[in-house]
């Protein structure tokens, strides 16, 4: 779609998903599909290690907004249903205006995106479906961690270092009274409270 640009909304926080779908319901009930190319909330999938009731541990994956509060759109704004587009977006149910439209009065057009933030977020969304799912939860060296899943279930440790880059911990574990580097995912392990 030509002449296209990304604009971000103001929204309710908690309430992003629900504004995107009134957004793509008003965009086919007033016939502008030819205005928008894509509505969306920037997302990303985190792991978290839960305990279930039985005692087992499991590794959940959870979709979480990094950036609350906000949607965008893939919009052409320049068209000559401008006007119209902007008071319907601005009129949907949890949505309360554009960023940094209103600052100069309010029937300031809005303004784009720069490419290089729109580039940003959608490298990091891209990069959590393509790579390995990452951790809410970060370590550091020094840290003491339980050993949640595998072989060495249930053992606790320091973390000796940290990999970051390939999302492994070297942690120093006591078995059978010695001490004993292993390498460890960080959903294996768990920070101790």
């Amino acid at each position: 779609m030509e002449n296209t640009k990304w604009y971000v909304l103001r929204a309710v926080s908690g309430q992003e998903k629900k504004v995107k779908q009134y957004i793509e319901r008003e965009i086919v009930n007033n016939k502008f599909e030819d205005v928008f190319a894509q509505v969306l909330t920037p997302t990303e999938k985190v792991y978290q290690v839960r305990k279930s009731r039985d005692g087992k541990t499991k590794k959940i994956a959870i979709e979480r907004n990094f950036f609350p509060g906000y949607v965008m759109i893939q919009a052409n704004l320049d068209d000559s249903r401008s006007g119209e587009v902007i008071y319907m977006l601005k009129n949907i149910p949890g949505v309360l205006g554009f960023l940094d439209a209103d600052r100069n009065g309010p029937n300031e057009k809005p303004k784009p995106m720069r490419d290089t933030e729109v580039n940003r977020i959608l490298g990091r969304m891209e990069e959590s479906d393509i790579n390995d799912i990452p951790l809410e939860t970060e370590y550091s060296q020094g840290e003491q961690v339980k050993v949640m899943d595998g072989p060495f279930s249930g053992f606790t440790g320091i973390v000796k270092e940290v990999l970051a880059e390939r999302k492994k911990l070297n942690v120093m574990v006591t078995i059978f009274g010695r001490t004993t580097p292993i390498e460890l995912n960080y959903v294996q392990v768990q920070k101790m409270s």
